[in-house]
């Protein structure tokens, strides 16, 4: 082998040799990883908790081989050591691997074992190289990316989704409040987009609300299920080069280093051949999305004029909202979160896509890590700015809202019930002819008298409750029948 020139390193693999400078602390197949596949400007280094998942899997192995005693005491402490120091923090010039890159993660794997066999061998050296610490022999022992690679995503993902519950928590939190304070306030239901009957602005509200909440409840059980992983499968499902002590051992470990229960799969032939479990989680999140984008238009739909609109409710200006028109003032902030789901259904079918894989290993884990890692940490960062943005600071429009209410042609729907369907609808035409209420239509066609149409339609509120609106049904058809 050639002598390197000061401050390089000669490193070798299966295709040959090449020189490394002293500083970087990846080696050489990463630098290939690095000129064959610089494509999106997104490293291995910026999927939250990845880098560091595959570095607990590594120490925990690691301190597995040592317990079963395959790995020396003191190359287990020292890529223990290593790896410590990038248990929280990573940085892009370690771990500079492109996420688009093929091999179902291999370069990602040897980024990471390079680095701890490189910073392992300078711990206990003062030199980096493969020797005393090499990536393959040592910190890749009882692994292959076939199993590593899997189990580090279901971990990352795990800790993102449990961060994104956090962000649902807070608009559930701010949808209830909104629930609450609006809960007398009538306004105009609409369907189809057209007048339906008066519901209140609280138990439109709910509906949202309970949406979410719902959501954040599957997101858990998605969470929970990311603790099984096939960590100990190695290449294709046999468990071929990891002994049945080390794949209790490093579980053991795993646990102890994480805090988390980790479990391993219970058939990792199906954990390494299919990928339909990210299937499930990114349906989640486009359902997640999808609630998202319907309630940001509603807002802009209720918030829309605000004169010649609904203008039933009015969202904070948090900027002025055209460089022309003095005063205008536009929904940007359900038009972000907007934005940002329609990148969240987007995704999903690109894992949808992914997810198909072939024979015996999917092999497109990195777009997908990389497609559920952006939708989980767009909605994460856009959540919380779309609560103190909007949400928390929504008004309604009380006034407007009972005089839509008062106004709606599908207060008829009461007189049908009392009167039947033919009386009422002929009220409602009478109504829509002559630009009438239901309750002067009612009165106009004979069909009540004042005092009657005063007791029934006086009060929309009525016909936002239940059990009011059944009381005066009742006592017109007993009315009705004297």
């Amino acid at each position: 082998m050639d002598q390197p020139e000061t401050g390089f390193r000669i490193e070798e693999d299966a295709l040959g040799t090449r020189s490394m400078p002293d500083d970087i602390l990846y080696g050489i197949q990463t630098a290939r990883a690095v000129d064959n596949f610089s494509i999106s400007g997104r490293v291995i280094a910026d999927i939250e908790g990845f880098v560091p998942a595959i570095v607990a899997i590594k120490r925990a192995a690691a301190r597995a081989n040592m317990k079963t005693g395959d790995l020396e005491l003191q190359i287990a402490e020292a890529i223990d050591s290593a790896g410590s120091e990038y248990a929280q923090t990573v940085s892009r010039q370690d771990f500079p691997v492109d996420i688009y890159h093929g091999g179902g993660g291999t370069a990602a794997n040897m980024n990471v074992n390079e680095v701890l066999a490189n910073r392992a061998s300078e711990i206990l050296t003062g030199i980096k190289g493969p020797d005393p610490v090499h990536p393959n022999t040592h910190v890749n022992m009882g692994q292959s990316t076939n199993d590593v690679i899997p189990s580090a995503m279901k971990m990352a993902i795990g800790g993102e989704i449990f961060a994104l519950r956090s962000s649902l928590a807070i608009l559930v939190g701010a949808l209830r409040e909104k629930e609450e304070a609006f809960a007398d306030v009538v306004k105009l239901a609409r369907t189809c987009l057209q007048d339906a009957l008066p519901v209140t602005f609280g138990q439109q509200f709910s509906g949202y609300r309970a949406a979410f909440e719902r959501q954040a409840q599957d997101l858990e059980a998605l969470e929970a299920s990311c603790l099984h992983i096939p960590l100990g499968a190695t290449a294709v499902g046999t468990a071929f080069g990891a002994s049945e002590a080390y794949r209790q051992f490093v579980f053991e470990e795993l646990c102890v280093l994480t805090a988390k229960d980790y479990q391993p799969e219970e058939n990792l032939f199906d954990a390494l051949q299919n990928a339909d479990h990210w299937i499930r989680v990114s349906a989640s999140l486009k359902a997640i999305a999808v609630t998202l984008s319907k309630f940001s238009a509603d807002l802009r739909l209720m918030s829309s004029g605000p004169r010649a609109g609904l203008g039933e409710i009015a969202l904070p200006a948090v900027q002025p909202g055209s460089s022309i028109m003095p005063g205008k003032v536009n929904p940007v902030m359900p038009e972000m979160m907007m934005q940002v789901a329609f990148r969240v259904i987007g995704n999903d079918a690109t894992v949808t896509r992914a997810a198909e894989g072939e024979l015996d290993l999917n092999v497109w884990e990195s777009i997908i890590l990389e497609a559920v890692s952006e939708s989980i940490r767009l909605m994460r960062r856009a959540i919380p700015l779309f609560v103190s943005g909007c949400v928390a600071g929504i008004e309604v429009n009380a006034e407007r809202g009972l005089a839509d209410a008062s106004g709606s042609l599908a207060l008829s729907t009461a007189l049908a019930a009392i009167y039947g369907y033919p009386a009422a609808s002929a009220v409602a035409k009478h109504a829509a002819k002559h630009g009438l209420s239901i309750h002067a239509a009612s009165i106009a066609c004979g069909l009540m008298t004042e005092a009657e149409a005063e007791m029934l339609f006086g009060d929309v509120a009525a016909f936002a409750d239940p059990a009011r609106t059944e009381q005066l049904i009742a006592r017109f058809r007993a009315r009705k029948n004297q």
